[in-house]
């Protein structure tokens, strides 16, 4: 971006921006009641309803309250989680191209939500009882967070960040993350294997309250960290040159931005596993639909986030029950397609990989 786009960023946010949350809230909405309410046993509205004030009957009560609410509250707070770090990332670095998964920073919080369940169990029973839920979602972040920190290193040369170096270092990232935690499924017994391998595909069927409602906590303290850094991500969008000298600590406001990423990121690996591609199509989508200003792009990440992982997870329930493929496995089919196409129009354009 040049300083000569820096009036569209308003223009776009001023024009369409509101109506496009509207538009992205309504869908959200939609594909929530749609989680809640579709299934093997369905659930009118009048049901969903009654099931929230605790008026439902028997049956209706138990497939609420125990399996679809925790599900869908998990799949909102993962998938905005990991639009807004998707968005984050890629405003730090300016290049479409950063997603959490590409350049690692999934591999790294898988790393530590792996080192926890198969060594942490020492730890955790040490920990305080009201610590125990958030020692997963820490973990994760604490890799998350050490990923970030060496890819941004890494990546910065002469006072730029070089976007073949980076997709260069995710590569070499998420190959010594995917050795680490084969080193940890070989050292697992039979248990940790089981649940380890049941997180690795990416899911939300083994979520409860409890752990959907810590990952929400965490993704709204994330995202209205990230919010609040709208404009600082504004203005790196100019340059960081530019950006220094319209008055921004342009270090400290990238380490914040990356920081607050990883621990969304880290909230949403910790729970449903490593899926990916979320961080890559939501953002992208969301400034064609508000346009490039952060103040409109982050809620609408979150909104396009949250609303693809409960599309994905509606699918593959629906798809052929009583089986359920993974949910990662669906947002593989559909990013892997979207990053190629957004490759070939980075190419066409003249913009190339790098």
């Amino acid at each position: 971006m040049t300083r000569e786009s820096a009036p569209f960023i308003r223009k776009g946010a001023g024009l369409r921006g509101p109506l496009g949350l509207i538009l992205l809230a309504t869908l959200c909405g939609i594909a929530l009641l749609a989680e809640l309410g579709l299934g093997p046993t369905p659930l009118s509205l009048d049901r969903i309803f009654a099931a929230l004030r605790g008026e439902a009957d028997a049956a209706a009560q138990t497939i609420f309250t125990q399996i679809r609410a925790p599900r869908a509250l998990l799949a909102l707070a993962a998938g905005a989680g990991l639009g807004l770090a998707g968005l984050a990332l890629q405003g730090v670095l300016r290049n479409p191209l950063a997603d959490p998964g590409l350049i690692g920073v999934t591999g790294g919080a898988s790393v530590g939500a792996v080192a926890t369940i198969v060594f942490g169990e020492t730890m955790v029973s040490a920990a305080p009882a009201a610590l125990r839920p958030w020692v997963l979602a820490f973990a994760a972040f604490v890799g998350a967070a050490l990923t970030v920190g060496f890819i941004l290193k890494l990546a910065r040369r002469e006072g730029m960040t070089s976007a073949a170096t980076l997709i260069l270092a995710g590569v070499a990232v998420n190959a010594i993350a995917g050795a680490l935690v084969g080193v940890a499924v070989y050292l697992s017994n039979d248990n940790q294997l089981r649940d380890f391998t049941l997180w690795s595909m990416g899911g939300l069927g083994g979520a409860d309250m409890r752990a959907a409602t810590v990952v929400a906590v965490v993704t709204l303290i994330s995202g209205l960290a990230l919010l609040r850094l709208a404009r600082p991500l504004d203005l790196l969008q100019l340059g960081e040159g530019a950006a220094f000298h319209a008055g921004l600590d342009v270090e400290r406001a990238k380490r914040a931005a990356a920081l607050w990423a990883a621990l969304a990121v880290g909230a949403a690996v910790s729970v449903a596993g490593p899926i990916g591609f979320i961080g890559l199509v939501g953002p992208h989508l969301a400034r064609m639909i508000v346009g490039p200003g952060h103040r409109m792009a982050a809620p609408a990440s979150a909104l396009l986030g949250a609303t693809l992982l409960l599309a994905a997870d509606l699918a593959v329930r629906l798809v052929a029950p009583p089986s359920e493929p993974p949910v990662g496995l669906a947002m593989g089919l559909m990013g892997g397609p979207f990053f190629l196409w957004l490759l070939i129009r980075r190419r066409n354009s003249g913009g190339g990989f790098a």
